[in-house]
């Protein structure tokens, strides 16, 4: 659940989902496996983790981490204007013993951050980025505070999920996260290639769509991505008003 998604559910809706165990082992290896496989949306929740089946870069297509890269975007949540930056830091974190990538995302209202999050995401050898975490951060009384939905895969529960497959098709449902008691259950299912998505940014084709929600949240997202550069639009198609659309990249010097 990125900073622009956080809708109070009770506590009821989530003992409801809660079960299941995450597992840490050599014997889970991704290849010739499914993102439904690997992060299945139904039945017991036990995604095998071997950090050796871990790479250094996230170099996925539609989901490309290059250290340094910074994304614009520019939107609207109801009637309120908002910007969301986001950037690939050189930061990593070790999470069930993977060295992860730290993307810090920054939602502002007037110039002002009112939402940042840090988003931990590890690639494996087969091309599947895997989301393994949030630090969330709200402001409150002029100061930023840990928000509930935060989690870490193996602390307290919390299980990674995917949040990019290596070989999107139409038809793949799967599990972005896992964390009950903080609200944390997002589920995605790849749609289809639209001809053509236009953005401040520019003008595409063959644009990679995928329906995201959570069964605790009562609104469904739908998302943009190109390959080689990334998410370029995501618009909340059930729901309340929301939409952000990339205005620019900047690229690391050098």
């Amino acid at each position: 659940m990125n900073g622009r998604m956080r809708i109070s559910i009770t506590a009821v809706l989530i003992a409801a989902l809660a079960g299941g165990a995450w597992s840490s082992s050599s014997s889970g290896s991704s290849a010739e496996k499914s993102p439904s496989e690997l992060a299945p949306v139904h039945g017991r929740y036990s995604p095998s983790i071997d950090a050796r089946n871990f790479v250094a870069k996230v170099d996925n297509r539609y989901w490309p981490l290059e250290p340094g890269t910074a994304f614009h975007y520019e939107g609207v949540r109801g009637r309120t204007r908002q910007t969301d930056d986001e950037i690939v830091t050189h930061a990593t974190k070790r999470i069930l013993g993977v060295k992860c990538t730290v993307v810090r995302d920054t939602v502002s209202e007037h110039g002002r951050p009112v939402e940042r999050t840090y988003d931990w995401y590890a690639q494996d050898k087969q091309g599947n980025v895997w989301y393994m975490g949030e630090l969330s951060l709200e402001r409150r009384h002029g100061r930023f505070v840990k928000a509930s939905d935060s989690w870490e895969a193996g602390v307290k529960g919390a299980k990674p999920g995917i949040i990019m497959p290596a070989n999107p098709k139409p038809g793949d449902r799967y599990r972005q996260e896992y964390y009950p008691p903080g609200q944390a259950l997002d589920e995605a299912h790849v749609l289809r290639q639209r001809p053509t998505v236009t953005v401040p940014y520019g003008s595409f084709k063959r644009v990679l769509v995928t329906s995201e929600y959570s069964p605790l949240e009562p609104q469904t997202e739908h998302k943009y991505y190109v390959a080689g550069l990334g998410e370029v639009q995501e618009t909340v198609v059930k729901g309340h008003h929301e939409e952000f659309k990339l205005v620019s990249v900047t690229k690391p010097s050098g």
